[in-house]
């Protein structure tokens, strides 16, 4: 899929995989963003403690994947972003805006992939159907 400028990428993604009924994939991307905010998890406070980027900046590296939760199939995305000074800033993306576009690539996996939320950790995390043992 092809994001148009303004449109947010997550939420996008999003209504895509409930769309396309995706319940298990990979995504990757690049593009660029005019803002965006990712997060970095505080094991602590068991939250994402929110970093924004208020400047133009280029997605160098966008993956993650697509997996059921509670609420039916939704993304999970990690995000390298490049500044005009050269440095980067990354972290779990929890939205942006994209100009002029960003161009993703949703490839469908299996086995599917549930989510179960994990209280003691403050995540969500996937859930292999078998667990595998030596």
């Amino acid at each position: 899929m092809v994001l148009e400028p303004g449109e947010e990428p997550v939420q996008a993604l999003t209504e895509f995989a409930r769309a396309h009924d995706i319940h298990a994939a990979q995504i990757t991307a690049v593009g660029a963003f005019t803002d965006a905010v990712v997060g970095w998890f505080d094991r602590e406070k068991r939250d994402y403690q929110p970093i924004s980027v208020e400047e133009q900046c280029e997605v160098l590296s966008l993956v993650g994947d697509i997996a059921e939760g509670d609420e039916g199939p939704a993304p999970h995305l990690h995000v390298v972003l490049g500044m005009s000074d050269g440095q980067t800033r990354g972290g779990h993306l929890l939205r942006g805006h994209v100009w002029p576009t960003l161009e993703v690539v949703v490839r469908r996996v299996r086995p599917s992939l549930n989510k179960v939320y994990h209280p003691d950790l403050g995540l969500a995390l996937i859930e292999p159907e078998q667990r595998h043992t030596s």
